[in-house]
């Protein structure tokens, strides 16, 4: 295949793009920035819809978001330990949860909406109360630095991943109980589980690892690309990046094979995030841009259409 390119790219923060999340239609995304601010972007014309989202008197890195099941509030985790909640059609802070003493590394909403699991630098990870915005749960998990959490599909467990003791580490998310330690060679920076539940994979500053949830064994390996996941919902496709040289692999987790030429990009890729339906792909360097890549294209010239195919219509939120 000839080299890939983004269809189109999107200007306008001052500083290091650190997430993003898609909202339901495939048409606007959520970006938060070393800026200190949200913003609200349109993928059709290339377009930053109103202000940026910003906290009255703190400018602080806002260094991770995630968006609710409901898709109406995004969490997001700040430099100095505040976690916040965002109304998507304001753009405004509706409440600020304070407990972690460093920055928050991640946040991840349960299934059902209740809760959100963070992970902080102060080696914690807490569960929140959405209605109450009290701590229902503290770990001291034995990282030093918390930099990954991710709720199972179920919302039974959650994982946490750090540095330090270089782990993943698995939780009875109503207990607090740990139930398994899974040892990685590297510093865990991200996570993601299967929509079945049946695997989580683990991004680090060494190879993508594939665990089987029944045992906790690790199952696979992807070598060659590291640091930041995206899993599409179909659980059929993998994006990851690397600090090494730049670029994004998609991954065919069929045969745990790339799929296609790299993605290449200017600078360190931060973050990056499938849309619902897996047909586009958003990432973000550190030339402060945001880039969308049409995954559905991309497959198509690949013959892998049937990449994109979703079992279950269920799990895509329209």
């Amino acid at each position: 295949m000839p080299a890939i390119t983004p269809r189109q790219a999107m200007h306008g923060h001052t500083s290091q793009i650190l997430d993003i999340v898609h909202l339901p239609g495939r048409q606007r995304i959520i970006a938060c920035s070393a800026d200190g601010s949200l913003r609200l972007w349109d993928l059709e014309n290339d377009a930053q819809i109103g202000d940026a989202w910003r906290d009255e008197g703190h400018n602080a890195d806002v260094k991770n978001i995630a968006l609710s099941p409901n898709s109406q509030t995004v969490a997001s985790g700040s430099e100095g330990g505040t976690v916040r909640l965002w109304d998507v059609k304001t753009g405004k802070v509706i409440a600020r949860w304070i407990g972690h003493t460093e920055h928050v590394g991640s946040v991840c909403w349960s299934g059902d909406g209740e809760q959100v699991v963070s992970g902080s630098w102060d080696g914690t990870a807490r569960v929140w109360d959405v209605k109450t915005g009290k701590t229902v749960l503290e770990i001291k998990n034995g990282h030093q630095y918390v930099w990954a959490v991710t709720y199972s599909p179920d919302n039974t467990k959650f994982a946490t991943g750090g540095e330090n003791e270089n782990t993943i580490k698995i939780w009875d998310a109503k207990a607090g109980k740990l139930l398994s330690t899974l040892h990685q060679d590297q510093s865990v920076r991200s996570l993601a589980w299967t929509s079945d539940g049946k695997k989580l994979f683990s991004g680090s500053l060494g190879p993508i690892g594939i665990f089987d949830t029944d045992t906790w064994e690790q199952i696979a390996v992807l070598e060659g690309h590291i640091f930041n996941l995206s899993l599409a919902r179909n659980d059929c496709l993998l994006a990851s990046t690397s600090i090494w040289d730049e670029t994004v692999c998609l991954w065919n987790l069929n045969t745990n094979l790339p799929v296609c030429p790299l993605f290449q990009h200017n600078k360190d890729v931060s973050c990056l995030a499938f849309s619902a339906d897996g047909k586009l792909l958003v990432t973000a360097c550190e030339d402060n841009n945001v880039y969308l890549w049409d995954i559905h294209a991309i497959l198509k010239e690949a013959g892998l259409e049937d990449l994109l195919s979703i079992p279950d219509v269920s799990l895509i939120r329209q």
